[in-house]
């Protein structure tokens, strides 16, 4: 069974700390103990740590060795547009554990009203939710949740691949549109109930995104935002078996 890994704000002098509610969620919830090992991370780099001391509102580590981060995963950015705020919970804990880089909350035309002002209070219980599933996750680094934006904003993103999901039929698939190569960057926007206007449609090839298409079946915000990052990184495990199986030919 892996390790459990935690996230701390750095590591100095050979030791690091968890406090506030973070260090009760590890004594009473997941009942750490002085001597216990775990793995640490500072969203830069992993290291092998032992519980020097365990309390209330503070959990003490002694780091052990530094430990391999791992390869680097590709910059992913999910624009979500706003929906009731309990489904965008979950879409933001399963976007986290399917890797995604940064979550971005989008107002389209048809999502509820409300959501846009709503959604300004409820950015740090989304990091909160990031912060745990990554834990739950194992990842190296915790997403970025931004506050929410206005579609206009969504589309100045400058990822290399920029993809919008389409419930309508024609579009070509997620996974034939996108092989990525090393080095480049991904967004994805997908839309709330209802489905995208046909102006925000015209709105997104004029801004130069790609609209793709997740299956012939119509699915929820949330189930969507799992298909399509999990193909996202299906087909980055692709592009890098393709990479070395092309340089082990070049190498002969």
């Amino acid at each position: 069974m892996a390790r459990r890994r935690f996230f701390v704000n750095q590591v100095r002098n050979g030791s690091a700390e968890i406090t506030g509610e973070s260090a009760q969620h590890l004594t009473r919830v997941l009942r750490v103990e002085k001597g216990q090992t775990f793995e640490i991370t500072d969203n830069n780099r992993v290291w092998l740590a032992t519980v020097e001391s365990a309390r209330r509102d503070l959990v003490r580590f002694d780091v052990t060795e530094e430990l391999d981060a791992g390869p680097q995963a590709p910059e992913v950015t999910l624009y979500l547009a706003l929906i009731k705020f309990d489904r965008f919970e979950w879409a933001v804990e399963k976007a986290t554990e399917l890797g995604v880089t940064r979550i971005v909350p989008v107002a389209a035309v048809r999502s509820d009203r409300g959501l846009f002002e709503g959604g300004q209070k409820r950015v740090e219980r989304w990091r909160r939710i990031a912060h745990e599933a990554s834990e739950q996750s194992r990842r190296l680094r915790i997403p970025e949740i931004d506050a929410p934006v206005k579609m206009v904003q969504a589309m100045r993103d400058e990822s290399t691949h920029r993809f919008w999901c389409d419930e309508r039929p024609g579009a070509p698939a997620l996974a034939a549109a996108f092989l990525p190569r090393q080095g480049e960057t991904a967004a994805v926007l997908i839309g709330p109930e209802g489905g995208w206007t046909d102006p925000e449609r015209e709105q997104f090839a004029t801004a130069g995104w790609r609209g793709v298409s997740l299956g012939p079946l119509v699915l929820r915000a949330e189930t969507a935002v799992c298909a399509a990052l999990a193909v996202i990184a299906q087909q980055r495990l692709v592009g890098e078996t393709t990479a070395v199986a092309s340089l082990q030919s070049d190498l002969g």
